[in-house]
């Protein structure tokens, strides 16, 4: 085994020069095939959000406003799926464990003490968030 560096010099820098400028300017497509490309949202899907600031649109259910499902949504976010079924203590433990906001961990300590939760939705309607209505 060889060691130390491999220099080229300058006459082979430019011929490797040349030809790193023939493949860059090969006669190829710049573009990604067109069935790769992003396409918009159809008529029938919500707006997305454009940044973190913006407020919720779209796909709100009935009986919820834009904020409880914005703050159902990060509790599912910060919580994760296998946490359930999970009482106060513990949801609160992993929310600090997980860096979740302040205000989360405010809404979890509201939780009622002596009750386990199922999931996020029982966790909403514990501390008062409304929820989806369904019809009969």
């Amino acid at each position: 085994m060889e060691h130390g560096t491999d220099k080229t010099g300058p006459a082979r820098d430019d011929v490797m020069k040349r030809q790193l400028r023939e493949q860059l300017t090969a006669e190829r497509a710049l573009r990604t095939p067109e069935e790769y490309e992003l396409q918009p949202a159809g008529e029938d899907q919500p707006v997305a959000a454009l940044s973190p600031e913006s407020r919720f649109r779209g796909g709100t259910p009935r009986g919820m406003t834009e904020q409880d499902v914005g703050l159902r949504s990060e509790l599912a976010q910060y919580l994760g799926r296998r946490l359930y079924p999970a009482d106060k203590d513990t949801i609160i433990e992993t929310l600090h464990r997980n860096n979740a906001p302040d205000q989360l961990i405010r809404v979890a300590e509201r939780l009622p003490a002596h009750e386990r939760f199922a999931n996020v939705q029982s966790i909403a309607q514990a501390v008062g968030l409304h929820t989806e209505q369904h019809r009969a």
